[in-house]
C-alpha cells in the first residue's frame, strides 16, 4: 500500500467529518494518536474539547445554542489499563465496558451499529492503541446507505513501522446525504516528532470553515507517559 501525505488528504478533502489518525512517531518509540470533529450545523460547531483525567470529552461552548446533544456529547478518549481508546462517539464507554469485562474490542463492538443520523447513516469509527504500540481500527457502516444491513470492519496493525500510521475517517468527502468512508483505513506519513508539532501541522490543513476541535496524544512505549494537545476553534 502506497503512504501518503496526511496533510495534502487534509487540504484536499474540505469535509472528511471525524477522523482518527493512529501509528508510530518517526524515531519509534511513541504511539501517536489523533483524533478530530467537523462540523456544517450550528449545533455541530458548537463544541469544544476539554481535558479529563484520562481522555477528552465534547463539551457544548455555548450551552444555550445546544439543540440536540445526541450524537455530539461524548468521551471521544478514554484509558483502560495501559489501552488507549478512542472513538467518534459513545461507543467509547462500550468499548471498555467491554475490556473490563474480559471482552475483546471487537467482541465489544458487535452490540454497535452505524449511527441513526438518517440519512447519512454516518459511521462509527474505533480504535484501539495497545501499549506495545499495536493498534486496531475499526468501522461499522451501513451497506451502502441501506439501514437495513451493518458491514463491520476490523484492521489490526502489528508493529507499527516507525514514522507510519493509518487514517479512517466518516466521510470520503462532503455531500449531501454525505458519503460514507470506503476502503480501507488510508496509509498516511508521520512526521512530527512531538505531540505539538503534530497537533499544529494536522490543525493548519483541516478546513477552516468546518473544522471544530483537534485531540493529538503522544505515548512513550517504555513509560507508558503521555503528551497530550487540544485546539478548539472556539477559545
Amino acid at each position: 500500500m502506497k503512504t501518503l501525505d496526511l496533510t495534502a488528504l487534509l487540504r484536499i478533502n474540505p469535509y472528511p467529518g471525524r477522523g482518527i489518525v493512529l501509528g508510530s512517531s518517526p524515531d519509534g518509540s511513541k504511539s501517536v494518536i489523533a483524533y478530530f470533529i467537523m462540523g456544517r450545523s450550528e449545533n455541530s460547531r458548537n463544541r469544544i474539547f476539554v481535558e479529563t483525567p484520562d481522555g477528552i470529552r465534547t463539551q457544548a461552548y455555548d450551552p444555550a445554542k445546544l439543540t440536540d446533544p445526541s450524537l455530539i456529547i461524548y468521551a471521544p478518549v478514554r484509558v483502560f489499563g495501559t489501552s488507549t481508546i478512542v472513538t467518534n462517539g459513545d461507543q467509547t464507554d462500550t468499548i471498555r465496558e467491554g475490556l473490563a469485562a474480559g471482552k475483546s474490542f471487537e467482541e465489544a463492538l458487535r452490540k454497535r451499529t452505524f449511527e441513526p443520523d438518517k440519512p447519512n447513516y454516518t459511521p462509527r469509527i474505533s480504535g484501539l492503541v495497545q501499549q506495545n504500540g499495536d493498534y486496531t481500527l475499526s468501522i461499522l457502516k451501513s451497506a451502502d446507505g441501506d439501514p437495513a444491513s451493518c458491514r463491520r470492519y476490523f484492521f489490526d496493525y502489528e508493529a507499527p513501522l516507525a514514522g507510519q500510521g493509518h487514517f479512517l475517517h466518516t466521510y470520503m468527502e462532503d455531500g449531501n446525504p454525505l458519503p460514507s468512508f470506503q476502503g480501507e483505513p488510508e496509509q498516511v506519513d508521520i512526521v512530527s516528532d512531538t505531540a505539538a508539532d503534530f497537533a499544529e501541522l494536522l490543525w493548519t490543513y483541516l478546513n477552516e470553515d468546518n473544522k471544530v476541535s483537534l485531540f493529538v496524544r503522544y505515548i512513550d512505549r517504555k513509560t507508558g507517559e503521555w503528551e497530550s494537545v487540544i485546539k478548539n476553534k472556539h477559545n
